[in-house]
Parts: C-alpha cells; structure tokens; sequence
C-alpha cells in the first residue's frame, strides 16, 4: 500500500525533525560527558596533590569511582543515541547495560552503614532481574527467527 504524497511529505518533516533533535542530544550528550571527565579529572587532582600525597582514603575513592561510573553511563546513553540515530532503533540490550551501570554505581557508593537489608535485598534483586533479562536477550539474538530459517 503506498502513502499519498501528502503523507509522504509529513512523514519526511517528522524524520527530519527527529533526526535534528537526536543530533541535538548527541551534541548535548558529548558537552555532558566532557565536562563530567573534565571534572572527574580535576576531582582526582585535587585529592591526590593533598597531603598524605598519592592517597585515597576510602570515602574520596567511593567519590571517585561513582563519578568514574557516572562518565562511562554517560558514554552508554551516548552510544545509544548514536546507535538510534544511525539505525532508527532502540536496543534494549544497551539500555539494560546502562541500567546495570547505574545501579552498580549506586552500589559502589552507598554507605553500607546505613542501608537496610530491604533495600539491599531490592537493589540485588533489580540487579538480577536486568543480568536475567541481559542475558535472555542476548541468547535470544543467537538463534535465527522462523522467518529467517525458512528463506
């Protein structure tokens, strides 16, 4: 069934439109995670020209490798909108490894001190869940589709 010209002619705007915006993220994205390396840099700096000199205690080292995860979620969102500008698709496989990236930086910098057993029996679990569904997706990717098999 063809579109009719009309429709074709707005389908066309719609495209461009998207494709301006997802560019404008990726623009946004890249200033972002530049600017969070710059800082992450400057951070580590910072604590290390500090006196004992070359050494984290353990606080500032949880600060520095929860900003060290926030730049690589960064660079996860941003291969996502790249990916989604240059295929026109969303893979479910990066978004889930963007969540377990943030949820393991949320791990790594909670103070354990403080945390309940129910929280951390929830986090675990979402952990899980997302390592689960990771794992099906990708298996799933392995075996051709009906479609596939019978051509």
């Amino acid at each position: 069934m063809n579109s009719s010209p009309p429709l074709k002619g707005t389908l066309k705007v719609i495209r461009a439109f998207e494709t301006g915006i997802i560019i404008f993220l990726v623009v946004l994205m890249m200033i972002v995670v530049s600017l969070s390396a710059f800082e992450l840099a400057v951070m580590l700096w910072k604590q290390v020209i500090q006196p004992p000199y070359l050494l984290l205690n353990l606080e500032e080292l949880l600060e520095v490798l929860g900003f060290f995860m926030m730049v690589l979620i960064g660079l996860e969102l941003l291969e996502t909108i790249k990916n989604y500008l240059t295929q026109h698709a969303l893979h479910v496989e990066v978004v889930i490894l963007v969540a377990m990236i943030a949820i393991s930086r949320k791990v790594i910098i909670l103070d354990m001190k403080e945390t309940t057993w129910e929280s951390m029996s929830g986090i675990a679990f979402l952990l899980l869940s997302l390592a689960v569904s990771y794992f099906l997706i990708k298996k799933g990717m392995q075996f051709p589709t009906v479609r596939e098999s019978s051509e």
